[in-house]
């Protein structure tokens, strides 16, 4: 009712949308410093300017990172985990077709033209896999999407153990400023601070325990 632009959306339009709404919408959902991944994705697709394939490679990763954080709100009726998958392939075609012209490179200087037809050819192959998104409602969730995020198991051990320590760290404080036996003269911003920490934490461990649902 309040968009700042109506669809349907152009890719430009979507940005600003995010751009526009980040504060009070988006950064409630994912972590705000993502604003940086926004404004670099219409920074290089939206403004006209030529990007090479190193950008192309910074953009396939901004654009994971926004996915992956995405994910732990909805998979969007299967569309994120397939535009993930997509992003994901061509990712990792550029960084072999990026690899074989280094090893190449080293045991010959390549010539000028060379290195354009391998350009064309990075750009042919990666178009050759974009998905028709139009359709992509159709496809079923794959069912190892999430076991095929890299290091996922790790990320998840990584953030309930930052949870936890947190949690930790709070309760301490908290316990000895309500121990009569231990009551200490301190700031008061401190006592408000943690448990202003202590709510922000109990909606974190909230998505987790849905996300673990899901």
């Amino acid at each position: 009712q309040i968009l700042y632009l109506k669809p349907p959306w152009t890719l430009a339009n979507l940005l600003k949308c995010y751009k526009k709404h980040w504060m009070a919408v988006f950064g409630y959902v994912v972590p705000r410093s993502l604003l940086s991944t926004i404004e670099c994705l219409y920074k290089h697709l939206c403004t006209g300017k030529p990007v090479d394939t190193s950008t192309v490679r910074v953009l396939l990763q901004e654009s994971k990172q926004l996915f992956h954080a995405f994910s732990s709100r909805s998979d969007y009726n299967g569309v994120l985990p397939q535009a993930y998958a997509e992003v994901n392939k061509l990712y990792e075609i550029l960084t072999e077709v990026r690899g074989a012209l280094v090893r190449s490179d080293s045991e010959q200087d390549l010539s000028e033209d060379i290195m354009v037809l391998s350009e064309n050819a990075v750009c042919e192959k990666m178009e050759a896999v974009t998905p028709n998104l139009q359709n992509s409602e159709e496809k079923k969730l794959h069912p190892s999407f999430h076991v095929a995020q890299e290091n996922r198991h790790q990320e998840i051990w990584s953030v309930l153990e930052g949870v936890w320590n947190t949690i930790n760290l709070y309760s301490i404080e908290i316990f000895q400023k309500l121990d009569s036996n231990t009551v200490t003269v301190t700031a008061k911003s401190s006592f408000e601070e943690a448990f202003l920490g202590l709510q922000k934490l109990l909606a974190a461990v909230n998505d987790i325990r849905e996300g673990i649902s899901r």
